[in-house]
């Protein structure tokens, strides 16, 4: 008779993975959740530091949610979402309509994070086509971005590890250095830095400006590329910089959305407005797929004719505006609004950081702990004084993860960068767990 595992891997073809590394870590079988705790079908526990891909949000099965979801099942499931609505979209646009930042207004939905950048991307084009700027045809972002997996959105990330395959299918977009404030070529400190790193983007600009239809950028924090955080000043010189060159500003919310940064939005705490703005991941919290693209009122505009006049937005994704998705949000905003959800994580958030500078800081192969909200991530060197991260080959991070797992802890590394990523409502116990389980991890890779 053949294991559960042996039955998942005769047929499943899991994301992200080289699946040959499963003859020797096979997939742990996930039987129940609550918190920020998973339990397999064997009864062994892992604490999910990471959100689950930074789903997460307010906990697994929280039950607030759960409750909002039930209640819908038994009125509506799903409905066509082209000239049908429901009352949970409708009351989740209302409400979100208020807490993004200024100037946005109508929302478009869609029902996965790299959806909503394909949307973004199509609409951006499209809007300058049918303003008369039809010299705009190509993208900007800033290298080591991520803001998806789909074509579109491979085309304006800059991750080889995800995208070098695929060039021969992908755009011609333009690549800008990104900030890097942990190696900075300026010779910068967090504690210093005047934004010396953007001289890249003017350049960009004075260059490809004229040609180009939107810069996409993950505000604030890059995290795919190791959790590297970068100023507000730098996001407001951008708005500024595209606002010179009629260039439109699309922000990347799916990881920093929802309470990740501090604030309810990323963009907002930098103090700035998007032309366009994609949510998810912390949108449903983590419970369904569900995306949002939201956008300025002038973008809507000018999409708005006579049909005759073939301006119309011919992208449409089946579940968009699923009910139970919905549902799931506003209990989302409900629970982030009733229990003062942002400002207990501020608190929990600066505990934290004496935490993990207490237990990490003096360790001779962390080379950075940087933080922004809940999010903190410990940078791997090989070098401390010379920055100079391990042989790749190695695969250190992937080392500590596995032997996480054995101590129960579920710590998915972004290469040699370790982070932790729960939960807003987390409780310290368990982030002293986390701490404790990763130390251990550490030391038995890393040696003691």
């Amino acid at each position: 008779m053949p294991t559960i595992e042996e039955r998942d891997l005769r047929h499943i073809w899991h994301p992200c993975a080289q699946m040959k590394d499963y003859e020797e870590l096979p997939p742990m079988v996930i039987d129940h959740a609550k918190g920020a705790w998973l339990y397999d079908v064997h009864g062994h526990s892992y604490l999910d530091i990471v959100s689950s891909w930074w789903a997460n949000l307010l906990g697994h099965t929280n039950e607030k949610i759960n409750a909002r979801i039930k209640a819908q099942l038994d009125r509506l499931e799903h409905v066509i979402f082209a000239n049908f609505s429901h009352r949970p979209a409708i009351t989740l646009a209302e409400r979100l309509a208020a807490l993004v930042p200024a100037g946005l207004t109508k929302f478009h939905f869609n029902d996965n994070g790299s959806s909503a950048v394909e949307a973004a991307l199509k609409m951006a084009f499209q809007y300058c086509q049918q303003t008369g700027r039809t010299g705009k045809t190509r993208f900007m972002c800033l290298t080591e971005s991520y803001h998806g997996e789909t074509i579109g959105a491979l085309s304006v990330g800059s991750m080889d590890l995800f995208a070098e395959m695929y060039r021969p299918m992908m755009m011609d977009n333009i690549h800008v250095e990104a900030p890097d404030c942990y190696r900075c070529p300026y010779g910068k400190t967090r504690e210093d830095c005047a934004c010396e790193c953007f001289a890249c983007a003017e350049r960009a600009f004075a260059v490809h400006g004229r040609e180009t239809a939107a810069m996409i950028v993950e505000p604030l924090l890059q995290g795919s590329a190791g959790m590297r955080i970068y100023p507000e000043a730098y996001l407001q010189k951008l708005r500024a910089l595209c606002d010179a060159y009629d260039v439109l500003l699309i922000t990347d919310e799916i990881a920093t959305g929802f309470g990740r940064t501090g604030q309810l939005f990323a963009a907002g705490r930098a103090g700035i407005s998007p032309d366009i703005m994609c949510v998810s991941k912390g949108l449903t919290g983590g419970y369904l797929p569900m995306s949002i693209t939201i956008v300025q009122e002038k973008i809507y505009e000018a999409f708005y004719a006579d049909w005759s006049a073939g301006r119309a937005f011919m992208h449409s994704h089946t579940y968009a505006g699923n009910p139970l998705g919905c549902a799931a949000a506003l209990a989302v905003l409900d629970i982030l609004d009733e229990e003062n959800i942002l400002e207990q994580a501020a608190h929990t958030a600066a505990w934290l950081t004496e935490r993990m500078t207490e237990t990490f800081g003096a360790h001779p192969n962390v080379g950075e702990i940087r933080h922004i909200g809940l999010i903190h991530a410990v940078e791997l060197v090989e070098d401390r004084a010379e920055k100079r991260p391990f042989d790749g080959k190695r695969r250190l991070g992937y080392a500590i993860y596995r032997r996480a797992l054995q101590h129960g802890l579920l710590l998915r590394p972004l290469g040699d960068v370790l982070y932790f990523n729960p939960p807003l409502n987390i409780g310290r116990d368990d982030l002293e767990t986390a701490i404790d389980r990763m130390k251990l991890s550490m030391d038995e890779v890393l040696g003691a």
